[in-house]
């Protein structure tokens, strides 16, 4: 029996619920708030970003309640005033994006926040993402019929996101990452856009970020250049700058003749080390580069691959051509969106914290007193709750309920 007794309470000690501290806590809840605070930008959602015109990367928001096609987007304010309580698509980033809410897309329904738009915004471009749709089995997420929720990854040209064994690998295994399972690359272009980008072969192997993807394999070349990369991780009729469009959903024109092509023999890779001035980094002329013919793989780029395109003359107008411009547009990346994020939250925080002594400083002395002693009282409190209290039960409503009232008799004792 007492064996029975002491398996059964180590089994119902394993099924309790782990502790945390204050620390872990707070911690935790700062760790969600800079996440938010990455993906939407250090945004505070207060203003419609519409007069800012076509941001260079903003977060995005679909309201599936208003514009059931999926052909509008809004911002992050307008996600919250406009369209609290309705159908909304989280989008996470879009690049060169101008808020739609409100206009004639919406009905007769003005923003509450800026009310004088133009009819449309010619320049925005929607995939089916903002459908609730995502990758080439256009599935959405989550996934209410999956068992269990797959990671996506997001490609930095067409912007839809991709399940990880729907980007044409062998294998999810394939796709370069650290022994603890982290992204060892800092963008990923998908299978559908790498044709576009298929003169990225013509660099050094460095810009790749990981031998165990096969770039190479009808060009015999060697195993690439493991760096450390940065994030992953939120089909397309996507228009591109010149108009060009990728096509993800198989039934549009796609950029490069839909993935088919000709003949392709890959020029000798360039050293872009030896090259400086106003040269041309590759030594050819990329325009006449062929289109491809092997299999159209995923290309995973290494940190920093950006800064190494060329940015001649040349090089520039033929990135302008294909609709790819903003690749050497460093606000364009989502690296430097993050990083811009975190400057605003520091700054945030610094200004919180003047907020803060500045009350303190405006208070007088029997004020200040005050404060200290409610802090003191809500201190004891808690340790004489946390003391009495039964821990094999849940702490209720009543319970908290309790610990206030109690706080607040021993407030009114105090100034009486």
């Amino acid at each position: 029996m007492a064996d029975t007794a002491r398996d059964g309470g180590d089994a119902f000690a394993d099924e309790a619920e782990p502790t945390v501290t204050i620390g872990e806590y707070i911690e935790g809840i700062e760790a969600e708030e800079l996440e938010a605070d990455l993906v939407l930008g250090g945004d505070d959602g207060k203003e419609c970003t519409y007069a800012g015109g076509y941001l260079k990367r903003q977060a995005v928001f679909s309201c599936l309640t208003c514009v059931p096609d999926g052909v509008a987007g809004v911002c992050t304010a307008c996600s919250l005033a406009c369209h609290d309580g309705h159908e909304i698509v989280e989008l996470w980033t879009k690049r060169r994006f101008r808020c739609d809410c409100g206009n004639s897309k919406f009905g007769g329904h003005l923003c509450k926040l800026c009310p004088e738009k133009d009819s449309e915004n010619p320049e925005n471009c929607y995939n089916h993402n903002f459908k609730g749709s995502y990758c080439t089995c256009g599935r959405p997420y989550p996934d209410p019929e999956a068992k269990e929720q797959v990671e996506m990854i997001q490609c930095c040209i067409c912007e839809d996101w991709f399940h990880e064994d729907h980007i044409g690998l062998n294998s999810i295994e394939e796709i370069p990452r650290d022994e603890e399972g982290e992204p060892l690359y800092e963008d990923f272009i998908c299978h559908k856009c790498s044709p576009v980008c298929y003169f990225l072969k013509l660099y050094p192997e460095t810009i790749w970020a990981s031998s165990k993807q096969n770039l190479t394999s009808q060009t015999d070349a060697s195993d690439s250049t493991v760096m450390e990369g940065g994030p992953s991780d939120h089909a397309n009729i996507e228009k591109h700058e010149n108009g060009a469009h990728v096509d993800h959903m198989g039934d549009e024109n796609t950029s490069m003749g839909n993935g088919s092509t000709e003949e392709i023999a890959v020029p000798e890779k360039a050293n872009v080390e030896s090259i400086s001035g106003n040269n041309c980094k590759l030594g050819t002329n990329v325009k006449t580069m062929p289109a491809v013919t092997e299999k159209n793989m995923p290309f995973f780029m290494s940190k920093g691959w950006r800064d190494t395109l060329c940015r001649c003359e040349t090089c520039t107008n033929f990135y302008a051509q294909q609709g790819i411009a903003y690749l050497v547009d460093k606000e364009d990346s989502i690296e430097e969106y993050e990083k811009i994020a975190k400057q605003k939250r520091e700054k945030k925080l610094e200004q919180q914290e003047g907020a803060e002594t500045n009350f303190l400083n405006s208070l007088n002395h029997v004020q200040k007193i005050e404060i200290l002693s409610g802090i003191n009282d809500m201190k004891n409190e808690f340790q004489s709750f946390l003391e009495s209290f039964d821990s094999s039960k849940p702490v209720t409503s009543e319970d908290i309920r309790s610990v206030f009232e109690n706080l607040a008799k021993k407030k009114k004792q105090r100034l009486s």
